[in-house]
């Protein structure tokens, strides 16, 4: 569905009261003014509108209304599309959403076609509306608005797996913990997912920053800053996902380690109860013709010997750190 629509003349807005084939009209006679059309996961009966008046190609079209795309940019004749990936972090259950947000960008055109919850582009709108130089660069400042919105956000992000991360690592160390290999491995999905919405995003704005896409010329140094931020978030989600290898390695030695105590311990009981298993044993086959069968101290002697035994055993143990 249709969001918001509206046309920007002089980095004012002006909204669209009839038809948009009015206002993308209008916007075609003045040079100074653009057409902002919003949308909210539309289908092809509600994007075909957009897509015959501004003869988008069937391709790109299709990829709009269907979503789960990888971030890219492509130029379709005089048309640019992009594609970015919006996050959105559930505290509840430290998952990371993925949605996506698709950019049409022309001469005096801008359609941009939101699918998931993250990243709602109300407050972008609004931020550039009080902004008129900056909606004075023309349709590249949305654009530039979009992408910074959508950055800053992995930003966030970013810090939220931070303190995740720094958590797991307090319960891997922590000796009464419980066994947290499931959870290592959950954070380590959603850091892997993280990078594959923000690491094919850099290329789409190196291009940009190097000059290689001529809509974008006036506006550079806004998307150099974008993607200083994206490189810095970029850096981030590596180290994220090489501390949690780190912490995974650590949490299976410690494990293993807790294993081989356990081990330990069972086998030093087992000796220790061998001791007057063994005894108690040879003296209980049925034989006449045994050693000190008939002896009165005989039982006692025994009995003596095995906790004498036990006793040297469990302090030799005990020492070595078997118990």
């Amino acid at each position: 569905m249709i969001v918001d629509k509206a046309i920007y003349a002089g980095g004012t807005r002006h909204d669209i009261g009839g038809d948009i084939r009015d206002a993308f009209a209008s916007a075609r006679r003045d040079d100074d003014s653009f057409v902002w059309i919003g949308l909210f996961e539309p289908d092809e009966a509600e994007f075909q509108l957009v897509k015959d008046e501004l003869e988008l190609h069937p391709l790109a079209a299709e990829d709009a209304v269907r979503a789960h795309q990888r971030p890219k940019m492509e130029r379709y004749d005089d048309t640019l599309f992009i594609v970015l990936k919006t996050l959105t972090y559930i505290d509840a259950t430290s998952d990371i959403e993925v949605g996506e947000i698709m950019v049409f960008l022309g001469d005096d055109f801008v359609v941009t076609v939101r699918h998931g919850a993250g990243n709602p582009l109300g407050p972008v709108r609004g931020r550039l509306e009080r902004d008129p130089g900056m909606l004075r660069h023309g349709a590249t400042s949305v654009l530039y608005a979009v992408c910074d919105e959508v950055v800053d956000r992995y930003g966030v992000i970013a810090h939220e797996v931070e303190v995740d991360i720094i958590g797991l690592e307090r319960a891997v160390f922590d000796p009464d913990a419980r066994d947290v290999t499931a959870d290592i491995y959950s954070l380590k999905r959603e850091v892997l997912e993280f990078r594959g919405a923000e690491d094919p995003l850099v290329p789409v704005l190196q291009e940009i920053v190097k000059g290689r896409v001529p809509e974008c010329a006036g506006t550079r140094e806004y998307f150099r800053d974008v993607l200083d931020h994206l490189l810095r978030v970029d850096g981030q989600v590596d180290a994220h996902n090489e501390l949690l290898n780190s912490v995974l390695t650590a949490h299976l030695a410690l494990v293993s380690s807790r294993q081989n105590a356990d081990m330990r311990k069972i086998s030093a009981w087992a000796a220790i109860i061998a001791v007057p298993t063994a005894i108690a044993g040879i003296y209980g086959m049925n034989f006449d013709h045994m050693p000190e069968l008939h002896w009165t101290w005989g039982y006692p002697a025994v009995l003596v010997v095995m906790a004498t035994v036990i006793t040297v055993l469990f302090r030799r143990l005990r020492k070595s750190g078997w118990l």
